[in-house]
């Protein structure tokens, strides 16, 4: 036996059998789907995208396999899937095959203390305090980059400079004591010392409640963003300690480059914003997908810094004075001109240079332009997939105060009629109104008649 499917004036045929692999869907249903069938014509009219109805029919038809066309957006093919209802196990299987990450069940605390101040420090959505407090880390992990900037202008470095020399000057250098500069003052009256001292109190703070809290240490361990938080106060405890050892005239072991190395990992606390930001997420689960393409980004980019770098060399050998003293002083060279940068602190001046230097430019330009549209391509398909998909609004059905009581004693009569007749042969004929699925005007036509029929055209008939 034989079904007839109008799809946007497209006509298919199935058998039954093909459809009742599914019992659980929209078309397997004989029940569910006799609602858009249309008496008239003998078929089910259903006012759908086409091409998505295509994968759908064959996901039937194959028995379970799923491909979304491409040339269909994801949240347009994901607004059909949940309209056929083919069930919460296939669209999980769908998501796992488009890359969607497994919703895995958060782990909670046992004791309730524990988990409310787990919810309240990891899951800022999941009250208003949960999310003060993330408004409050925002605007410290803020302050915090924002001082380690300041610190670095030069009316603020140079007693930041005289102090740390003072204090890694050379054990065997003695002191003159004659000098008429004044001794520098500790780190611990440095006003920016002390906003620091704040900040990573509240770091530290949150990240004892929140490792006091979790419900799996190793886990908490493993967890890439509170290795960063741990990152982000190390170096003020490094500081700290050797503030300390200068304090009581001894020998500072560590030396002045190991220590500012350590302060530059301050800057590093700027990926704590991650956490509360889903476009450096978004940027993130890019640079992941992406990495065969920056992989091969670079290999390219190497191997004309190689070509380039030589031909420069050996254009250039037998002009007086050049820069180009070397393959490797050429190099630098051969980056900033295929980067398209071009600083000009080195330049080609004879003829064959500069041709040299023009076709570095021109290679540049198409060895980056190969693989940024893949780049770009993952880009958008995270942001699409984070903002038309995941964040779904949820819209509540708001029925007009005129045909209320009229509208439920209907449903309440169809639903009566419904469970007396047989599911599989019969389509009812009230209350059916085939042009208008799943629009706001569907529930004012059930007393349609059959002159009110709106497809009048023969439509396109295709049988599978």
């Amino acid at each position: 036996e034989r079904l007839a499917i109008n799809v946007s004036g497209m006509r298919y045929e199935t058998h039954l059998r093909t459809l009742a692999q599914f019992p659980d869907s929209l078309l397997g249903d004989p029940r569910r789907r006799s609602r858009y069938f249309d008496p008239i014509r003998n078929e089910l009219f259903l006012d759908r995208n086409r091409a998505c109805f295509d994968a759908i029919l064959y996901f039937y038809q194959s028995g379970g396999r799923l491909r979304r066309p491409a040339n269909i957006p994801l949240d347009i093919f994901m607004d059909e899937l949940i309209f056929y209802e083919l069930g919460e196990e296939i669209m999980n299987r769908f998501k796992e095959d488009e890359g969607f990450p497994k919703e895995e069940v958060s782990q909670l605390p046992t004791n309730e203390i524990q988990r409310k101040l787990w919810m309240l420090f990891e899951h800022p959505e999941s009250s208003s305090g949960a999310r003060i407090i993330a408004i409050i880390s925002v605007m410290v992990i803020v302050v915090s980059i924002l001082i380690f900037c300041l610190e670095t202008l030069p009316d603020f470095r140079i007693e930041k400079d005289t102090r740390e020399g003072q204090m890694h000057r050379h054990p065997s250098q003695p002191r003159n004591v004659s000098e008429n500069v004044s001794p520098p003052t500790s780190v611990f009256q440095d006003p920016f010392f002390i906003v620091e001292t704040i900040c990573i109190c509240w770091f530290s703070f949150e990240l004892i409640m929140r490792f006091t809290c979790s419900p799996s240490k190793m886990s908490f361990f493993k967890d890439v963003m509170n290795i960063i938080d741990f990152g982000a106060i190390l170096p003020y405890f490094v500081t700290l300690g050797t503030e300390l050892a200068k304090d009581n005239d001894t020998s500072p072991t560590t030396s002045l480059a190991i220590i500012r190395v350590i302060r530059l990992v301050r800057v590093f606390r700027i990926f704590k914003l991650s956490r509360h930001s889903k476009g450096l997420q978004i940027l993130g689960q890019t640079l992941r997908a992406s990495m065969r393409e920056l992989g091969l980004l670079i290999f390219f980019l190497f191997i004309g810094v190689i070509l380039f770098s030589s031909a420069i060399y050996f254009a250039e050998a037998d002009h007086n004075n050049t820069a180009f003293i070397s393959i490797p002083h050429a190099f630098w060279w051969a980056v900033v001109t295929m980067t398209t940068v071009g600083y000009g602190d080195m330049y080609p001046q004879t003829v064959w240079g500069k041709l040299v230097g023009s076709m570095c430019a021109i290679a540049g330009v198409l060895t980056i332009s190969l693989p940024v549209p893949v780049i770009v391509s993952n880009f958008s398909y995270f942001y699409h997939r984070e903002t038309e998909c995941e964040d779904r609004t949820e819209y509540t059905h708001v029925k007009t105060s005129l045909w209320d009581n009229e509208d439920e004693e209907r449903e309440e009569q169809e639903e009566r009629e419904e469970g007396d007749r047989c599911p599989e042969n019969y389509y009812p004929v009230e209350g059916i109104c085939s042009p208008l699925n799943g629009t706001l005007l569907g529930g004012l036509c059930t007393g349609q008649n059959r002159e009110g029929n709106m497809h009048q055209r023969e439509p396109l008939v295709t049988q599978v």
